[in-house]
């Protein structure tokens, strides 16, 4: 399995230490290049999780 990508969308509005565009923590986001694969993907997991509760877009695939 490759890396994934930052998810990052230049986006970076912040609703209690939440980044609206792509969800992530400003730690994680800070952590971001210091993490492994799988701590990666619990991330981006976590925050797909907060933008469905903040109800913003961010970078989602498409179905």
């Amino acid at each position: 399995m490759s890396t994934p990508k930052d998810p990052c969308i230049s986006v970076c509005k912040f609703d209690d230490d939440i980044c609206r565009g792509c969800g992530r923590s400003k730690r994680e986001i800070k952590g971001w290049k210091k993490m492994d694969k799988d701590e990666k993907r619990a991330v981006l997991v976590e925050s797909a999780k907060r933008l469905i509760q903040l109800k913003a877009t961010g970078r989602r695939k498409k179905k």
